[in-house]
């Protein structure tokens, strides 16, 4: 099935996806940062957490662009709709075209608990490596200073 409209035809009102969407992801990969054999050093634990909370702001960022195309479709079928009664189509067609508008508002909405779960886990890994680099950055930057190999992450129980 194409998706094209073919006069006679009988439409369906589902929605199906195309087959050929790619959805946007950001140039830096599509995968969020894997920490390579376990390693929870200082340095990978700190870029992970770092990525994860920008992964998050872009997430908010692409929802912010989808609500306003959803809040301007769904203005535009009202428009639709309103023509539509004014020009005394078929009552059943306008109200679809209005059952439409109202649906797209209705997804702009919901998607505003997605943003705030972005903005929460934004807000969270930020907090996690704010305090990740208070506890353990001095402890880093001696360490390193030192000149001397230390043990792999894990190696020694922190109490």
């Amino acid at each position: 099935m194409s998706g094209e409209i073919v006069p006679g035809q009988v439409v369906s009102g589902e929605i199906v996806p195309r087959e050929s969407y790619v959805p946007a992801v950001p140039d830096s990969g599509d995968n969020l940062p894997a920490i390579p054999d376990g390693n929870l050093g200082f340095l990978s634990l700190g870029l992970a957490v770092t990525t994860l909370a920008a992964r998050a702001l872009w997430l908010k960022e692409k929802i912010w662009v989808l609500q306003a195309l959803f809040r301007r479709n769904a203005d535009k079928a009202s428009n639709m709709s309103e023509m539509c009664d004014a020009a005394e189509v078929e009552p059943r067609f306008t109200a679809l075209i209005m059952e439409g508008a109202t649906s797209l508002r209705e997804v702009a909405e919901a998607s505003g608990d997605l943003v705030d779960a972005a903005d929460a886990m934004q807000m969270d890994a930020q907090g996690f490596n704010d305090a990740h680099q208070g506890e353990y950055g001095g402890i880093y930057e001696v360490a390193q200073s030192m000149g001397v190999q230390q043990p792999k992450p894990g190696f020694n129980e922190v109490k």
